[in-house]
């Protein structure tokens, strides 16, 4: 559905080095970026401020077009194609509204059924199910600029949706809303995405990651730093789990080597990295004692991403 070859993309600024004096300053938005999304798939693309997220996505919608490489969506070129591309699409850029500003929430999605010539059954059908599920009857006839911001970025997916995409490009979609609302709009997207629509998440609510996407995509200072599963992610990091073992006995034997080891009655709670030595470790523990349950609390993702960022994930 989506293939991006070896794309990159460079902005030049002036920056003033004096008085009336100027040089261009190079900034590298994205660097030789390379992969694939088959049809279907709900794929996280993470990254923090600057790693070029945003840029990517507006090369797929056709409103960038990149310095090298080639993009194809759906079969076509967003860039050159940009109408053809922009019916089989929705999208959703978290700080800049599609809705009309002045217009009632009810006027803006009958004005964008005649824009993207939507039938009347299908309307009817399809706003139903979003006025449902994302509970727009509350604010259905106010102005779009009296809304909250969790308001409007609840108008602003069922507006995306309207016109039954294929693909979604959603940035940043659950920005300033709160959490039974994001409830709701991570189960629309799950029903969505089981449809058939493909959909490229950016969020910097790591959670909403963690339970809608099998795949993720981490990106940095314009480079695609890693593509695969949160499960392999995970352990290619640095960061210790703990685990938590309730033994029968009272004084069971514990290795020296053990770290950030804490008692309470019977249960001990200690580090554990992924290095083949620790698991030496605690199948020497499993096997030298009476062990009643066992368990191993993972590091927040939020602490796997960040060790990924900072270079500590292992190869």
């Amino acid at each position: 559905m989506i293939t991006v070859n070896s794309i990159s993309k460079t902005y030049y600024t002036k920056v003033k080095t004096g008085f009336l004096k100027h040089e261009n300053e190079q900034k590298t938005a994205l660097d030789d970026v390379s992969f694939h999304i088959d049809e279907g798939e709900l794929v996280g693309y993470i990254g923090p401020n600057g790693a070029g997220k945003s840029t990517t996505i507006k090369m797929l919608t056709g409103i960038l077009l990149p310095g090298s490489g080639s993009i194809i969506v759906n079969g076509i070129d967003p860039f050159k194609e940009k109408k053809r591309n922009g019916r089989n699409i929705g999208v959703i850029f978290g700080q800049r509204s599609q809705l009309w500003w002045h217009l009632r929430l009810d006027d803006t999605f009958k004005l964008f059924q005649h824009i993207y010539e939507v039938p009347q059954s299908q309307y009817d059908e399809r706003l139903s199910l979003l006025r449902d599920i994302l509970e727009l009857d509350e604010f259905w006839h106010q102005p779009v600029r009296q809304l909250s911001l969790g308001q409007r970025m609840r108008g602003e997916l069922a507006a995306v949706l309207l016109h039954n995409p294929k693909i979604l490009y959603l940035d940043e979609p659950t920005v300033g809303m709160d959490v039974m609302v994001k409830e709701r709009i991570r189960d629309l997207l799950s029903v969505f995405n089981k449809q058939g629509v493909t959909i490229l998440l950016t969020t910097h609510d790591l959670d909403d990651v963690e339970r809608l996407c099998r795949r993720i995509m981490v990106i940095n200072h314009g480079k695609l730093l890693y593509d695969g599963t949160m499960e392999n992610l995970r352990e290619r990091c640095t960061t210790d789990a703990v685990v938590s073992i309730d033994f029968a006995d009272d004084n069971p034997v514990l290795p020296d080597a053990l770290r950030n080891v804490v008692k309470e009655g019977r249960r001990v709670s200690f580090s554990l990295s992924r290095s083949s030595g620790e698991n030496e470790l605690l199948s020497g523990i499993i096997a030298g004692n009476a062990v009643k349950d066992i368990s191993v609390t993972e590091p927040p993702i939020e602490e796997v991403v960040r060790d990924f960022y900072s270079g500590g994930a292992s190869d």
